[in-house]
């Protein structure tokens, strides 16, 4: 018994694909040019990051001579975990921006 093949179903397959492949390429240039900037609580540092996790500046909004190192540490610390949440939040929004339409496979 033989099977007709479909044609219009394959060709429409391929240029869903290749949209696809668009879509990644293009989520992942954004996610590393996409910035994000965060405060310690303290606000004496601010760090800046991309959605794709990569500190790109660390600035000191403060004098940091009165500050002691561990004070100094933990303003950094804080800022740091803040800019890896924020990263995160970036990329997950940019994700949903960018493959929104598109139906995940484990969805019913």
């Amino acid at each position: 018994m033989s099977r007709e093949i479909d044609e219009v179903w394959i060709e429409e397959a391929v240029e869903r694909y290749r949209r696809i492949e668009a879509l990644q390429a293009e989520f992942e240039q954004a996610v590393g040019t996409v910035e994000v900037s965060v405060r310690s609580p303290d606000g004496l540092v601010e760090v800046v990051v991309t959605a794709a996790g990569t500190v790109t500046d660390v600035r000191f909004l403060a004098p940091v001579q009165s500050r002691t190192n561990a004070e100094l540490a933990r303003s950094v610390r804080a800022a740091v975990s803040a800019a890896a949440d924020a990263a995160r939040w970036a990329r997950e929004k940019l994700h949903t921006e960018t493959f929104g339409a598109y139906r995940r496979l484990t969805e019913g």
